[in-house]
């Protein structure tokens, strides 16, 4: 082995042992613990996979995961769609392009929690004001107290912050494509959708499988914006998996048990991200 070789491993090796003692060796002591009723402290006892079979009886949990995937469905949807619109209009040749790259990025290096407080006093205050001079009933009270619509208000807030770091990626595949290839179709008489369709959104394909999959797998962790918004409710309304183990395992005392559900939705994005991978993968080989 040359001194160079070895100088690569000495590289190395620091992060894989940061990595083992903040990561990997976490994990382990979680899944031990998923199988004991460790209140988080003290002595425990082993209880195998008593709380894993819970879980499946625990409506709390179902309904958790029920509202977890519909807000990270509905926002990746929302978030790519209204991302590859923005990403198109700013790689066309328009005034002050560059400029717009920048303000359209801004949301993305915001707090969380203090864009969450913003738009909870705006849905508590301004929305209502609005809604009730232009006569919409139906916006004219805080959405965030009613157990029917307090999820769109999280949508709008993730997907407005989303949208940024997806942007970006989408104008990375934009600069991919060949000008000629965009010019050629326009001389052969091909008009904006038909370009679109046939050419560009094949040629960003892997851009847009990198965006769903990050969306949802980011969506699916969603905590920091119930917290600011509506802290799980009204009720239970809003309460995601990740703010279900939060308050369980390090408020209610439920630690042994919220700890078996963090494994099990940890097993659960992987299989969804790998899934998804897959899938998408597959359709841009067959695009």
């Amino acid at each position: 082995m040359t001194r160079t070789a070895r100088a690569f491993y000495w590289m190395v090796i620091p992060a894989l042992v940061l990595f083992a003692v903040f990561h990997t060796l976490p994990v382990l002591q979680g899944f031990y613990y998923s199988l004991t009723d460790s209140p988080g402290y003290g002595a425990h006892a082993f209880v195998g996979l008593r709380n894993y079979l819970n879980l499946l009886r625990d409506d709390r949990v179902l309904d958790a995961y029920v509202f977890t995937f519909q807000f990270a469905i509905v926002a990746t949807v929302l978030t790519n769609a209204i991302a590859l619109a923005i990403a198109l209009g700013l790689n066309a040749r328009i005034r002050l392009r560059t400029t717009l790259r920048g303000v359209f990025f801004i949301p993305n290096v915001l707090a969380i929690l203090i864009v969450g407080y913003i738009f909870n006093y705006l849905f508590a205050n301004a929305l209502p004001a609005v809604a009730q001079a232009l006569g919409i009933t139906a916006l004219s009270s805080n959405i965030l107290v009613n157990p029917d619509l307090a999820w769109l208000g999280i949508v709008v807030v993730a997907v407005w912050q989303a949208v940024a770091f997806n942007v970006i990626i989408y104008l990375a595949g934009l600069q991919t494509i060949p000008g000629d290839v965009r010019e050629a179709a326009t001389v052969d008489g091909a008009g904006a959708w038909r370009q679109f369709r046939s050419i560009v959104f094949p040629l960003i394909a892997p851009f847009f499988t990198i965006n769903m999959v990050l969306s949802l797998k980011n969506f699916l962790q969603v905590f920091d914006h119930i917290v600011a918004l509506t802290n799980g409710g009204p009720g239970t309304a809003t309460t995601s998996v990740s703010l279900l183990i939060y308050q369980g395992g390090l408020e209610g005392g439920e630690y042994a048990y919220q700890t078996a559900n963090a494994v099990v939705y940890f097993l659960v994005i992987v299989a969804v991200s790998v899934f998804q991978l897959r899938v998408l993968q597959r359709r841009e080989m067959s695009a």
